[in-house]
């Protein structure tokens, strides 16, 4: 158990949820290389051994598993981070899942709400519990993992795409909200990026899912980390591509950005190259 002794708490903490992989894990290398403790949580018991790759940059480190798609999964998390007795600096609300398919004929009901109940219900009730903590303290840093899909429909990843649309929403209003708190809000809005997503969502065989329109996972964290710590709103993070389809996003009519997306995430896409 770290110890809220005064030597240890010159180094400033940050969680990182989503952790054992993707861009999850790279977040938490840079905060571990910038100086950082760390409390880092997964659902799989890969946590374990990130915590120690974490360690080796520098960091102490702390890893909790739990199942943040639960609510008792989320109090676990907030329990740990309690009992570390210590401030929390800054947090990445990062842990995500994508469900690609054909909304009315081919996905999985039960597997939809759980990405609602993991990429919404969790974020908004971590952000709950943290934010309360913060704003007593009159400081703190939170990054939302949000995506570009954010800014047009989302088709064969409809659910998915309204998640993030959520994410982006949600943190620039309470941003808003906490302006003069000391409390900065960022979100981080990756294109597709080389990570187990696509292949966990069923989408190896899209456009998007393809390494060659990816980004590094190490990239798009290193961005969304210098975004965090200057206290920007957000960050398209990656190619220049992403920033030109989110900037088209927002002069499109959401039918034309719906065709776009459809082109990246449509069962199949991926073969056409």
């Amino acid at each position: 158990m770290i110890q809220a002794d005064t030597k240890l708490s010159a180094r400033p903490l940050a969680v990182v949820t989503g952790a054992s992989s993707g861009i999850g894990y790279e977040l938490a290398k840079q905060f571990a290389r910038n100086g950082f403790d760390l409390l880092v949580c997964a659902e799989d018991p890969g946590i374990v051994e990130a915590a120690q790759a974490f360690e080796v940059l520098g960091a102490r480190v702390e890893s909790v598993q739990a199942d943040l798609s639960l609510y008792d999964g989320v109090e676990k998390l907030y329990a740990r981070i309690q009992a570390l007795g210590r401030p929390v600096d800054a947090i990445a609300i990062n842990a995500g899942v994508g469900v690609g398919g054909d909304f009315a004929r081919e996905t999985s009901l039960e597997a939809e709400l759980n990405l609602i109940n993991l990429n919404v219900t969790s974020a908004v009730h971590l952000s709950k519990r943290v934010l309360k903590d913060m704003v007593v303290r009159g400081e703190g840093r939170i990054l939302f993992t949000s995506s570009i899909a954010a800014t047009m429909p989302g088709p064969f990843e409809a659910v998915y795409a309204a998640s993030k649309a959520f994410l982006l929403s949600f943190s620039e209003a309470i941003r808003n909200e906490l302006k003069d708190t000391g409390i900065t809000v960022t979100a981080l809005m990756p294109g597709p990026t080389e990570t187990n997503f696509f292949h966990r969502a069923g989408m190896d065989d899209t456009k998007a899912g393809q390494k060659d329109e990816q980004d590094s996972a190490e990239l798009v964290a290193r961005q969304g980390f210098e975004a965090l710590m200057a206290g920007e709103d957000k960050v398209v993070a990656g190619s220049f591509k992403n920033k030109a389809m989110a900037t088209a996003a927002k002069v499109m009519p959401d039918k034309v950005s719906a065709e776009q997306h459809r082109k990246l995430s449509e069962p199949g896409s991926g073969r056409h190259h």
